[in-house]
């Protein structure tokens, strides 16, 4: 293999592709970023089995010559090094040429290195999707989707199925949920869809904030395909392959309350602002636990409380209050996840009562799009 190559976009791809690299793999190999030349162009690619990327390198791009190939074929290098190697070259193109025993020449201007390679030919073979049907969402919506649920999943193996976020797409709506049995997070979008789609799967929570990093703020649709227990992500040049979690997700859907004795509506990023605060002396307690209470004059008062730093207390004025009076604890980092969410928004937050769950949703959302955060009390009283 020799070729010439533009280094910003060699860079862009390894940037990309590392994003599936561990360095604690079981298959030394996986820890390598292979790299095959074909008349198409350059493709790299990451592992660690569960989660794969594919970038992809076209010849030319806009009248623009970004490889130039002398001889096609494959290696593999390794990621520790050869992405370093690239970024701190000192010329826009990089020449890479592989010789005998797999090693490899990194030249750019007078810099040279010298990497030992592997044979390609030992790489692991990408998932095979097959020709399942193909939804397709904004990449902007899928984005928000992410964000709005997966930091929810739990960080804790006991059950591994909750270390997921759960899709089930039917009659034109695509619902995700996550929960790590304390709180839950739920979004639902419409979606352009074929009729024969449908699934109810569970997706890694790291495979989806690894592929939000990749994803841009824009409308350009994203192709989803799930099939053999596997789900592929279509991000322009890019490629993006997770295993699915094995196991039944639990029915959400009986844990969020129908009916309510209190209705606060609020601006989420003052509340967020005030609970952040509170939580700088409760940070150190075990559940960072925050208290709200309403007051005679129906504000409410966010506080907390350490003995052996001090306490805090902050009254809020909500957009409007009805219904019983409300005294509850909660773990503050849960509740500064949850009105992250809502970033600007105002939001109405249902109590039923000291020790059972409490929503926030958006005061004002469309219809078929639907966001929800659920929270469970901590018991301090």
């Amino acid at each position: 293999m020799k070729i010439t190559i533009k280094r910003d976009y060699l860079i862009q791809a390894l940037n990309e592709v590392t994003r599936a690299i561990s360095s604690r793999t079981a298959i030394p190999i996986l820890t390598g970023i292979k790299l095959t030349i074909n008349d198409e162009g350059a493709i790299l690619t990451g592992s660690d089995s569960d989660i794969s990327i594919e970038a992809f390198i076209p010849l030319e791009k806009d009248d623009e010559q970004l490889i130039t190939v002398e001889k096609y074929g494959s290696i593999i290098l390794p990621s520790r090094y050869v992405t370093d190697i690239v970024k701190r070259l000192p010329n826009d193109e990089v020449s890479i040429e592989v010789t005998e025993g797999f090693q490899t020449l990194i030249t750019s201007g007078t810099a040279s290195f010298t990497l030992n390679g592997l044979d390609a030919n030992d790489y692991p073979q990408l998932p095979e999707i097959g020709n399942a049907p193909t939804l397709k969402i904004p990449a902007d919506m899928l984005k928000n989707l992410i964000r709005q649920t997966a930091f929810a999943v739990s960080t804790v193996e006991v059950r591994p199925v909750l270390t997921g976020v759960n899709w089930i797409l039917k009659e034109g709506t695509l619902l995700s949920v996550a929960t790590d049995s304390h709180r839950l997070a739920l979004r639902k979008i419409n979606v352009d869809l074929p009729e024969e789609a449908k699934f109810n799967i569970v997706i890694p929570g790291k495979s989806l904030t690894e592929l939000n990093k990749i994803l841009d703020d824009t409308t350009e649709k994203v192709e989803v395909v799930v099939n053999n227990n596997q789900i592929l992500f279509k991000v322009t040049d890019v490629l993006f392959y997770s295993r699915l979690l094995e196991g039944n997700y639990p029915d959400t859907t009986r844990l969020i309350p129908t009916s309510n004795t209190t209705t606060v509506a609020i601006a989420a990023k003052s509340l967020l602002q005030a609970i952040d605060r509170a939580s700088l002396l409760a940070r150190d307690n075990r559940n960072n636990v925050i208290k709200l209470v309403s007051t005679d004059n129906k504000e409410i008062e966010i506080s907390s409380n350490s003995p052996e730093v001090g306490n805090v207390s902050e009254d809020l004025i909500p957009v409007s209050f009805e219904g019983e009076s409300i005294l509850i604890s909660f773990n503050g980092k849960y509740m500064i996840d949850a009105l992250r969410v809502f970033e600007n928004q105002d939001v109405k937050i249902e109590f039923s009562g000291s020790m059972h769950q409490f929503v926030i949703r958006p005061v004002d959302h469309e219809e078929g799009n639907d966001i929800l955060q659920l929270i469970t009390p901590v018991r301090t009283f």
